[in-house]
C-alpha cells in the first residue's frame, strides 16, 4: 500500500511577525514544529504500513526549513520526503494551499491512502485535507478516531463527529482526516537517524507541478484575504499573594472587587 501523508510546520511560539500588506505569518526564521495532528497521521500510516506493506511518504508545502521536520519523519519510518518550496506558494490561503497540495500528489504518481492531521494549530480550518481529496476527486471521511479496518480495496473508520460517531467505509483510493488522540506518535529512533543522514529530501517548485497554472496558487488563487492580524499584547502582569491562606483569600477577593470581576465595592 502507498500511504502519503500530509505535514506542516507550525510555529512554535506565540512570539510571531505578521506582513502588514498580506496578512500572513511571517515563517521563514521564526521557531516551528511539526503539526500534533500530523504526527498522529504519520503515526498512523506507519502502523497501517507493518500490517499491509508498502512506502510511506510525506509532503509539505512550505519554506526550505521544512527539511528539519522531513528529517524527523525519515526518523519516525517514513520512507520519503517531499517538499513543496516556491515563492509563488506563498500568502496562499485554503483553497490555494489544498490546491498545490494536490498538484504535488499528482505530481509524485499513485497514492492508495492519503492521510492528514484533523487541522492545523496556526489556521485551525480542518479543511485542506477534504479540500485535497475534492481537487483529486477521490472520497474522503474527515475526523477519524479509530482505523476499523483496511484491506486491499478499501478502508473502514470511525468519524467522531460534532453531534454523532459514525462507522465509514471507503474504497481505495481516498483520504481521510485523523484526530490527535487516535494513537501515540512514536519517538525518533536514534538507529534511523544514522541510517537516513544521508538520505534525500525532493524539492519540488511551481515548474515542476503537473499543472502550472499560476492563477490557482498563492496569493494569486486564494479568493479569501485578511483585513487584518496582530499577535495578542502580552500581558506580563501578575499580583503576588503571601500571607496564610486566610489572607491570601482576603487579598484575592480585594483584587477581583477592585477589578469589578465580582459583586462589592463599586463594581459587579
Amino acid at each position: 500500500m502507498n500511504i502519503l501523508v500530509c505535514m506542516k510546520q507550525v510555529p512554535a511560539t506565540s512570539q510571531v511577525e505578521i506582513d502588514r500588506e498580506t496578512g500572513s505569518l511571517k515563517r521563514l526564521g521564526t521557531q516551528a514544529k511539526t503539526n500534533p495532528y500530523d504526527l498522529s497521521a504519520l503515526e498512523t500510516a506507519l502502523r497501517l504500513r507493518e500490517r499491509m506493506g508498502g512506502r510511506v511518504t510525506v509532503l509539505t508545502m512550505g519554506p526550505p526549513q521544512a527539511e528539519q521536520m522531513m528529517r524527523d519523519a525519515y526518523r519516525m519510518g517514513a520512507d520519503d520526503a517531499v517538499i513543496l518550496s516556491d515563492r509563488k506558494f506563498a500568502g496562499s490561503d485554503v483553497l490555494a494551499t489544498s490546491y498545490t497540495l494536490s498538484q504535488g500528489i499528482r505530481l509524485l504518481g499513485k497514492a492508495d491512502l492519503i492521510l492528514c492531521g484533523r487541522q492545523t494549530t496556526d489556521g485551525d480550518t480542518a479543511q485542506i485535507g477534504p479540500a485535497v481529496a475534492e481537487h483529486l476527486g477521490i472520497p474522503h471521511a474527515a475526523w477519524v478516531s479509530e482505523i476499523l479496518a483496511v484491506d486491499e480495496t478499501g478502508i473502514e473508520v470511525r468519524q467522531t463527529l460534532a453531534t454523532v460517531t459514525q462507522r465509514s467505509r471507503l474504497r481505495l483510493p481516498c483520504l481521510i482526516t485523523v484526530e490527535k488522540n487516535i494513537c501515540v506518535p512514536r519517538l525518533p529512533s536514534y538507529r534511523l537517524k544514522r541510517e537516513t543522514a544521508e538520505r534525500p529530501i525532493r524539492v519540488c517548485g511551481f515548474d515542476d507541478l503537473p499543472e502550472k497554472n499560476l492563477s490557482r496558487c498563492g496569493l494569486a488563487g486564494s479568493p479569501t484575504h485578511v483585513e487584518t492580524m496582530f499577535a495578542p499584547p502580552v500581558n506580563a502582569k501578575k499580583v503576588m499573594l503571601k500571607g496564610s491562606a486566610g489572607e491570601k483569600a482576603a487579598a484575592l477577593v480585594s483584587v477581583l472587587k477592585e477589578k469589578k470581576l465580582i459583586e462589592g465595592g463599586t463594581g459587579k
